[in-house]
């Protein structure tokens, strides 16, 4: 871990942890995660980031990070930081940050340090929003819920909705190739193809289609603008190369035919959708991943009423349903559940998944 003693343990906390010592357990559960999940490199950033804050660098960038007043868990406001300073390591704008990002052993602290303070105008704006942590990966998850609710009997032609849905990559999920345990599903001639490796039983074998993708953002990115792609693009955590390939990917397929994205909050796209006629025939698919720390408490309540309202109004002809991939920090993995009407208004656990997409471990028999 560059110049620091010792690997720290993850420390249970709620998501939603305000106040003293909060932010400090943050970025120690940052690094613990980050490590569980295989990314030294960003474990290293995340690390002397904080060994810069309690070494006492006073600065505007540096109080702001102390004295967050949110939930820095919830916020991510690790990963808020470390996206910005890979930002500088990937434009050069920082060419110190290189040993640490090429995994030589370096002294992290001090040339954290020294970014941070030379660099922080162009820091302080990536403490204003979230990470826009889009992953094409994940929709191998959407796309088994899919193969499980078709094997329940939901018509197997999908509508889909998406919130948070950052530059919109997920939103092309029918431009890709799936092999799902050996369940395959999506073009041959793809822009990506995906192979989990997969452990337990396969997921139902049955023919989908996907009729429509819509999704919004409160900050939607757009793949074709090179300034905002290059953003995104500091987000990933640089051990993960291939997610470097499939950015490159679903630029090309974006700048082909855009994705449908908006920029509208999650609780006003999802009521509006959910009061337009929904076709006979078709199974109407709210969907997220990696969303809904992030959605503010009073929107995620009007998204839940009003799933549960248009659920109750449900057919057997025009289900409805919410497909969901989340973390849970407690594993340091990410599962994925399902909640369908009529007749499974219950959330069912389908898989437990990396972050990405690498590796599923389907639950259902």
């Amino acid at each position: 871990m560059g110049d620091s003693a010792e690997r720290p343990n993850y420390e249970r906390m709620d998501i939603d942890t305000k106040g003293e010592g909060a932010v400090g357990k943050a970025f120690r559960n940052q690094v613990a995660y980050c490590v569980n999940n295989g990314a030294p490199v960003t474990a290293r950033i995340v690390a002397a980031i904080w060994d810069t804050i309690e070494g006492g660098l006073d600065n505007a960038l540096a109080r702001r990070i102390a004295e967050w007043q949110g939930a820095p868990l919830a916020d991510a406001l690790p990963l808020r930081v470390a996206g910005g300073l890979h930002w500088l390591h990937l434009t050069g704008r920082e060419p110190a940050l290189e040993p640490i990002y090429r995994g030589i052993g370096a002294d992290d602290t001090a040339i954290v340090t020294e970014a941070m303070t030379v660099h922080e105008a162009q820091l302080l704006p990536w403490l204003d929003g979230p990470p826009q942590t889009n992953e094409a990966g994940r929709s191998s998850n959407f796309i088994a819920a899919m193969l499980w609710l078709a094997g329940k009997g939901l018509p197997p032609r999908f509508e889909c909705l998406e919130i948070g849905s950052s530059a919109g990559i997920n939103l092309m999920l029918d431009r890709y190739h799936y092999d799902l345990g050996g369940v395959h599903v999506g073009p041959d001639d793809a822009v990506m193809h995906f192979t989990p490796e997969w452990n337990g039983a396969s997921p139902p074998d049955e023919p989908i289609a996907i009729v429509s993708t819509k999704g919004c953002d409160v900050a939607p990115v757009d793949l074709t603008d090179p300034d905002q792609s290059e953003r995104l693009k500091a987000y990933i955590w640089p051990e993960h190369t291939i997610r470097f390939e499939r950015m490159e990917a679903a630029i090309r397929a974006a700048t082909e035919r855009k994705p449908d994205l908006e920029r509208i909050n999650a609780a006003d796209f999802v009521e509006r959708e959910l009061a337009k006629r929904q076709a006979p025939g078709t199974t109407r698919v709210l969907m997220h991943s990696i969303v809904w720390q992030y959605v503010p408490a009073d929107q995620q309540a009007r998204v839940t009423a009003a799933m549960e309202a248009a659920g109750a109004k449900a057919s057997a002809d025009a289900p409805l349903a919410w497909i969901s991939v989340e973390a849970d920090r407690t594993v340091h993995r990410h599962n994925l559940k399902v909640r369908y009407w009529p007749g499974g208004e219950e959330a069912t656990q389908l898989t437990w998944s990396h972050a990405h997409g690498a590796d599923i471990e389907w639950l259902s028999a």
